[in-house]
This record gives C-alpha cells, sequence and structure tokens, in this order.
C-alpha cells in the first residue's frame, strides 16, 4: 500500500502522488528546512523580454488582490516575480522566492515551478499538496511555456496565493497569461530569425566560407559547410556553439570531423538573438594528439578513466591483439597467492604484451607485488585504473612504476566527439547503412550527461537499434530516460559543474572527502549535485 503523508488526503491526485514519490527518491524529506540557493540571474534572454510586459499588465489587473506572480526558467530558476499586494510579495520573499533561487522538483519537492516542468503539464498544487511543509502555506498553479516555433518548453509560470483561499481561477488565467507569453515569443522569434537570416546573408557573400547560422529553431549552411560536413558533424557543431553560452566576444574550439579533418570553429553570439554565427576553418596542422590516435607508448603504460570511458578499448590497441589480460577482479574468486601465482607467471616468461584491468580493487600487498614484477619484466605491459586519490596512496608504487600514462576524457566532456561515435555505433549494431540518426537524434545524444560513458551509450544504440529495420531514427525513438535535450547550461553552471565532478573524482568518489576539499557541507554537495544532475 502506498505511504502518504498525514498532510494529504487519503487518496491524493495521482499526479501529486507521482511527485511526492520522485520527491523521496531524491532524497528529500517532509520536515527539512528548504535548502535554497541563490545563483546569479543570467542576463536577459528571450524569455524574460517576451514575458515582462505580459507580467506588468497583470500586476496591473490584480491590483490589490494578494497574489503572486512567478516566472522561472526551464531550469525552474525564478527570473522575475510580480505582485500586486505588499503582504504576497513579503510572504514570498520570506519563502525564499526571488530572482536567482531554483526550485526544481529535485531539490525542493512538488511544487509548482519544478514539478509542471518535470511533468510538462500545467498543474494545481494546493497547500498540503506541497510536498516541503515550509510551502503549505501556499497554493500555487503553474504552467509550462512552450515555444510556438521550436516546441521547446522555455521556462513555467506560476500564480499563487494562500492556502484555502479560492483558487479556482489560477489555471485560466495562468494559461491565458502563457499564451500571451507564448505569442510575444513568436513575434520576437520572428524579428530574430530575420536579424540572423541578415547575418547568414551577409558572411555568405564571401565565395567559398564555410558558415552556419544556429538559433531560434533556425540552421542555415553555405554550400561549402554542406560539402564539409556530415549530418553527425552538424550536430558537433551545434553542440558546441551551445555550449558556448550567451557571454560577449568569440569562442573556439577545435573539431575533428568524421571524414577526419580537423576544422577551427569560431562561435560568435548574434547581437539581440540567442543564436550563433559559426565560421569553420580548416586546421593546416593535422589532427591534434587524442588517445588512440597512434601514439606510441613507453612501458609500462597506465590507462586512466571513468568506469565505460573506453579503457579496455584503449588497453587493446597499445597492447595489440595477442595480449595476454590479467583481471584484478578475479582476486575475488581466485584468491591473492592464486591470482599473484599467475601474475608472476605471466610477467617473468617472454611473450606478447600484458593487460592488466582494474588496479585500483588490489590490496597494498599485492599492489606491491605487481610494482615488483613491473620492474623486471620484459614484457610490454598495460595497466587500466580508475581515477581517484588512490593513484597518490596505496596505489603511488604502480604508478611510480610505469614509464608513460594516458588519461581518457569521460564523455561528458568529449560533446562534440558524441555524433561520430554514435553513428560508429550505430553501424557496428546493425552492420548496414539502411537505419540512420537524424541530426536532430545526434543532438539529443550529444546533450547527455553519459554517467556511463561510452558502455552507455553503446547500450543506448543497441535498444534504439532493435526498433528499426531501416529509415531514420528520430529523437521519439530513443528511451525515454534519454529522449529530451537539456538546457544549455550557463558558463557558470557548467564552470561549478565540472568543480564538483573534478572535486568527488579525485576523493575517489567519497562525497564527504568531496565536500571537505570544497569547502562546504555533505548536504550542500548533495543538493549542488542534484540540482546540476550529477549522478557519480
Amino acid at each position: 500500500m502506498r505511504r502518504t503523508s498525514t498532510h494529504l488526503a487519503a487518496r491524493p491526485r495521482p499526479e501529486i502522488a507521482a511527485s511526492w514519490d520522485r520527491s523521496r527518491l531524491s532524497g528529500l524529506h517532509e520536515n527539512a528546512v528548504p535548502e535554497i540557493e541563490h545563483h546569479p540571474v543570467a542576463a536577459e534572454g528571450s524569455l524574460v523580454r517576451a514575458a515582462r510586459p505580459v507580467l506588468e499588465q497583470a500586476r496591473a489587473e490584480f491590483d490589490g488582490t494578494p497574489v503572486g506572480i512567478v516566472l522561472a526558467d526551464r531550469g525552474a530558476q525564478v527570473l522575475d516575480v510580480q505582485f500586486a499586494d505588499r503582504s504576497a510579495g513579503l510572504a514570498l520573499s520570506e519563502l525564499g522566492v526571488v530572482p536567482g533561487t531554483r526550485f526544481s522538483e529535485e531539490q525542493v519537492g512538488t511544487n509548482a515551478l519544478g514539478t509542471p516542468l518535470e511533468t510538462k503539464q500545467g498543474l494545481l498544487v494546493r497547500g498540503p499538496e506541497h510536498f516541503l511543509a515550509a510551502f503549505r502555506t501556499f497554493t500555487c498553479y503553474g504552467h509550462p511555456i512552450v515555444h510556438p516555433l521550436t516546441r521547446r518548453v522555455e521556462g513555467v509560470l506560476d500564480l499563487c496565493g494562500a492556502a484555502g483561499a479560492d483558487s479556482a481561477l489560477f489555471p485560466p488565467m495562468a494559461r491565458r497569461l502563457v499564451r500571451d507569453i507564448e505569442n510575444r515569443l513568436q513575434l520576437r522569434a520572428g524579428v530574430a530569425q530575420r536579424r540572423l537570416l541578415a547575418e547568414f546573408q551577409a558572411a555568405a557573400r564571401r565565395r567559398g566560407r564555410p558558415v552556419i547560422v544556429v538559433g531560434h529553431g533556425l540552421v542555415l549552411a553555405t554550400p561549402p559547410a554542406l560539402d564539409l560536413l556530415s549530418p553527425a558533424d552538424h550536430a558537433a557543431v551545434r553542440t558546441c556553439a551551445e555550449g558556448t553560452g550567451t557571454r560577449s566576444g568569440t569562442a573556439n574550439h577545435l573539431l575533428t570531423l568524421a571524414s577526419g579533418r580537423v576544422v577551427r570553429l569560431r562561435c560568435q553570439p548574434v547581437e539581440a538573438t540567442d543564436g550563433f554565427l559559426v565560421d569553420i576553418v580548416p586546421e593546416q596542422d593535422g589532427q591534434p594528439d587524442r588517445p588512440g590516435s597512434g601514439r606510441t607508448a613507453s612501458w609500462p603504460l597506465l590507462i586512466v578513466g571513468e568506469s565505460g570511458s573506453g579503457r579496455t578499448t584503449e588497453a587493446r590497441k597499445a597492447a595489440g591483439a595477442a595480449a595476454a589480460v590479467l583481471d584484478a577482479t578475479d582476486v575475488v574468486r581466485q584468491g591473492e597467492q592464486s591470482w599473484a601465482a599467475t601474475a608472476a607467471a605471466l610477467l617473468e616468461d617472454d611473450g606478447p604484451a600484458v593487460i592488466v584491468e582494474d588496479v585500483q580493487l588490489l590490496a597494498e600487498p599485492m599492489t606491491t607485488l605487481l610494482a615488483k614484477l613491473l620492474r623486471r619484466t620484459e614484457r610490454d605491459v598495460v595497466l587500466t585504473t580508475t581515477p581517484g586519490d588512490h593513484l597518490d596512496g596505496v596505489h603511488a608504487t604502480l604508478v611510480s612504476a610505469c614509464d608513460s600514462r594516458r588519461d581518457l576524457l569521460p564523455l561528458r566532456r568529449r560533446r562534440h566527439e558524441i555524433p561520430q561515435l554514435a553513428e560508429r555505433a550505430l553501424a557496428e549494431t546493425t552492420g548496414s547503412d539502411r537505419v540512420r540518426l537524424t541530426s536532430d537524434t545526434l543532438h539529443v545524444l550529444a546533450t547527455q550527461p553519459w554517467p556511463g560513458n561510452f558502455t552507455e551509450l553503446h547500450r543506448v544504440i543497441r535498444a534504439v537499434a532493435g526498433t528499426r529495420s531501416a529509415g531514420d531514427i528520430i529523437p521519439s525513438d530513443l528511451p525515454a530516460s534519454h529522449r529530451t535535450a537539456p538546457a544549455p547550461a550557463s558558463p557558470f553552471r557548467e564552470a561549478e559543474r565540472e568543480v564538483i565532478v573534478a572535486a568527488i573524482e579525485a576523493a575517489g568518489g567519497n562525497k564527504l572527502q568531496a565536500a571537505r576539499a570544497l569547502g562546504v557541507s555533505r548536504s550542500t554537495l548533495y543538493n549542488r549535485m542534484r540540482a546540476l544532475r550529477i549522478r557519480l
């Protein structure tokens, strides 16, 4: 039987019950104090510009009524708060509902900002239906704002008043305001598209110039760009452009195309739009040095990477197909003495290269033994391991015994390569070219967090390949867990995410140690991980 709160009716509405379940799975507790954090609000975007006149008009219409109007972006961060009655404004401010705070469902539980964004549907949340007790003094109705042209959720509008007050008019009023905002978004998008088109036409006047414009549901490319780029390349270019953010100035990215050619992308924001002009400049110095690109190794070789990041593949490339494999996970099954005897027999004889997998699992005595064998062996040896503090601690002797080291970047830090990797995985899975990933699908794949790295990517490709024998694979064909492209992160949030991930990796996955290194509490670290969708 489903457990319910004493604050809810015996039979809560299905949408509220489902949201409470998700809130509990996020580690939240009903009586906890909301840990609401404030972050700088990005420069005004198209949503704020379109919504502000609508919100100001609504505030005038609600004059003297204790109703608050809250606008949030697609990440549930509050962008604007309007109120016609001072008491409503004070009540919202006391709860932390001010520009810059974030109210995602995973951070504060069921609420009329985060939950409608989670479900993509309008939702009335009566006072006791809020997950956290602190919010139960309010009744709110939130409705997603969908861009009429791109069909992408841009944000959410929330009308809120005192719990117990008549809220019957909240849904129709909110829907009317959302409709007005969406109409203004469409009008402004038309202006922005014309500006992007003008910028593209000006750039394209120089014959032979590979250039692309991306923004507002619009993608324009010159013939030289079309000749240069494959569908996977288009998705990679789009990912690089969106990852640039909205800051002024030109950003540069190196990209290796599906053809193997290396190009430099010069991404320039187009003024008064959310779009970019991307110049594609071929590099003259050949491909950049990357793991697996034919580099020679000094032996022994240490390969460091997260689970699923391709450690085994990289090791086999370096050691060759005839290499013998010794796996540290077998210590549990064989026992330390048996495993040690096998390792000694392999490394004390002549023969092809040897790969020792997952050395992070070895205890200190076994680590010491393996380090001695490495110093004496005549064979080429490759060690694979996860990153973390253990490389400077219990396994430091193995690190010092290796003459060279390769650190593999996780997939989330190689987003521009994901489209090509996905196409390659699909070709290997199907063995034919009858099934294709569309550019939109490749873009969605490139925006996923991929905590399981290449292993997770190949699993998703295998799953989607089984649904079609021919034709195009579109975003709706992807598994539900990988179907939606997250909103491009702000440079600030992306930097924060990378700092937290690096701290956790350096702590070997120990969240408490990572929190201490960052100078925050463990609960604050977990809240930021939920907010930034970090799953490690």
